[in-house]
């Protein structure tokens, strides 16, 4: 258990279409770092890089994070993390929540691709993330979830994506795991006894007219289209390594370049 103090904190990104950044403000655990993007290319060239940068452990039970990230018309960001993040209980047992809202303007594009999200024996943890996109953005997001430390129990976790497309919502998922979360979460409809999670949110235009279709991605990965321009990886996995396999190779599916 970690014996500082709760806290309170938050970070902005904003990016612009000349590769700017006009704002890149954060605090606390927090810390954003303008990167060189070394990482995937497109047709429009190279994406704007922002990496996480853990400044402290966090979340830790009773911390109150959130991140923002604006992709203003015409950018192309991607952002990513330097390293798992871990949840941790705290000194009270009260939960930690992480907020991240997200907004991609008009012909803007964002790689939302941080690393994995621990949840360690004890911790209590809420996360939400709420993405707006124009009716022409592009969007790529990985969720990971792993539950519990190498050869330890997990934590609980409760989380819940949000895509709106043109105001009108796109995508809505919640999950819940771990001993507070409601029955059934291990069993063979959620988690099978799985204790590394994820999923992989496509969004792109070219969808509406060239549409996905269903497929299983190994064993435990299935790739279906979504009611909009959209395609989605759902995955459980035995640990984070295997996980990020099959997303990895669904992300070549999909995305070819």
């Amino acid at each position: 258990m970690n014996d500082r103090t709760a806290l309170t904190a938050s970070a902005r990104i904003a990016a612009a279409a000349d590769g700017s950044l006009p704002v890149l403000e954060s605090d606390g655990p927090l810390a954003l770092r303008r990167t060189r993007a070394t990482g995937p290319h497109g047709p429009s060239g190279p994406y704007t890089r922002v990496t996480v940068v853990g400044a402290m452990s966090a979340p830790l039970g009773g911390d109150r994070l959130r991140l923002d990230a604006e992709v203003r018309d015409g950018a192309r960001l991607l952002v990513d993390s330097a390293a798992a993040t871990v949840a941790l209980p705290g000194r009270t047992g009260a939960p930690a929540s992480y907020e991240i809202g997200l907004t991609v303007g008009a012909g803007a594009e964002l790689r939302w691709l941080p690393e994995q999200l621990v949840c360690a024996t004890g911790s209590v943890l809420r996360m939400r993330t709420t993405v707006d996109l124009d009716p022409t953005a592009r969007l790529i997001l990985r969720e990971e979830q792993i539950l519990g430390r190498h050869q330890e129990e997990p934590g609980t976790l409760a989380t819940r994506l949000s895509v709106r497309r043109a105001g009108r919502p796109l995508f809505d998922q919640e999950l819940g795991c771990g001993p507070g979360a409601p029955a059934g979460w291990d069993g063979p409809a959620v988690l099978a006894g799985h204790r590394a999670t994820g999923q992989l949110l496509v969004v792109d235009p070219e969808f509406a007219d060239k549409p996905v279709g269903t497929r299983l991605l190994g064993e435990h990965a299935v790739l279906a289209p979504l009611a909009g321009p959209a395609a989605l990886v759902t995955a459980v996995a035995p640990d984070a390594l295997a996980l990020r396999r099959v997303l990895d190779e669904a992300l070549r599916v999909l995305v070819p370049f």
